[in-house]
């Protein structure tokens, strides 16, 4: 007859007979290893390095600037992890890695690495205090404004703009390919940045003209942005404040990774702003990281969420339910949600 303590030890055993191991449980609580050494390398330029080329390790030691003792231990691990490939010697970028973390390339996406890296990796070390007194986590502990420091500095806004085009890309690119942009002339994106979305939507569409509105400080970033693809013609920057000015009135506004940064009230109070600048039949696209409805598959919004909480006062993402609601509480009359690519989703209000 066992014990209580015999029982303690006897492993519980999964439907099929097997016990069930810890291997999962260590590797999602050690993942920051694995992030962190991508981030390193995102900021060592190892992946723009090597698009130049095949190397070893020692001219790659030589030209990053690591020290004999992390090098093999370091590039080896990017190649366990799938991110660099090794032959006969020589290190090389992934597919993957080449297309999308050589900052030379159009289709560069590391901007949002880079801010991760230098920002969000501190930041997220305090989550615990967060989630038990619910305030930001970032520049704003100390009493200083994030944003505004980001503002300030040409440099620093500069990467910061970058890193929202990164990670807006591959939404940009659906929702030039998915909405049905031959219904409408005209567009506003609402937050723009560089211009990363009304680039992408003039390049599909060339009986379509946007404007990227923003603060006055993200004008020139987003003319030398616009300009770098030809299309300064018809994508021209409008100043303004969201809060504070009206909305652009035209056929289709678009706000992304806008929404959840600010609390229920202030998420209301920018759907009714959209309806009234809007005309009859006017559309209104929002995309984020939309959490699905039962809230329990899209894990990556849901931690985008958490990161709102670290970076704001009162922002979260949201499921398309939620945000449909909004949209009908502002008086959109047509509510509709659709997949585009990743984690990321477009709720569609149509006026």
């Amino acid at each position: 007859m066992n014990t209580l303590s015999d029982q303690h030890r006897t492993p519980v055993r999964q439907e099929g007979g097997a016990p069930p191991a810890p291997d999962k449980l260590l590797q999602l609580g050690l993942g920051f290893w694995s992030s962190k050494t991508l981030l390193s390398a995102v900021e060592l330029g190892v992946f723009t390095q090597l698009a130049k080329g095949p190397a070893r390790i020692a001219e790659l030691a030589r030209t990053l600037g690591l020290h004999t003792r992390s090098a093999a231990d370091f590039l080896d691990a990017l190649v366990a992890l799938g991110i660099l490939e090794r032959k006969d010697g020589h290190y090389s970028n992934s597919r993957e890695a080449d297309i999308f973390l050589d900052k030379a390339k159009p289709t560069y996406v590391g901007g949002i690495l880079e801010m991760a890296n230098a920002r969000l990796y501190h930041h997220w070390g305090s989550l615990t205090e967060g989630l038990r007194t619910g305030r930001p986590q970032n520049e704003s502990k100390q009493g200083g404004d994030a944003f505004a420091a980001l503002y300030a500095d040409p440099n620093r806004m500069r990467g910061f703009l970058q890193a929202m085009t990164a990670i807006s890309l591959g939404a940009a690119k659906a929702i030039a390919e998915k909405f049905a942009w031959v219904k409408y002339k005209t567009f506003a994106d609402i937050g723009t940045a560089q211009g990363g979305l009304p680039t992408q939507i003039a390049l599909k569409h060339d009986h379509v003209s946007g404007i990227g509105f923003d603060l006055p400080a993200v004008q020139p970033f987003f003319e030398e942005y616009v300009h770098s693809f030809g299309l300064r013609p018809r994508l021209n920057f409008l100043a303004g404040n969201f809060f504070e000015d009206p909305l652009p009135e035209t056929d289709v506004l678009v706000m992304g990774h806008i929404l959840h940064d600010w609390n229920l009230e202030e998420k209301q109070m920018l759907l009714s702003k959209a309806v009234k600048a809007l005309p009859k039949s006017g559309a209104l696209v929002v995309y984020d990281a939309v959490i699905d409805d039962d809230r329990r598959s899209n894990a990556f919004g849901l931690l985008a969420s958490l990161n709102m909480l670290i970076e704001t006062p009162g922002g979260f993402d949201y499921t398309g339910a939620d945000c449909c609601g909004w949209m009908k509480k502002a008086g959109f009359r047509e509510t509709y949600v659709e997949h585009l690519t990743g984690p990321n989703s477009m709720v569609v209000g149509i006026k």
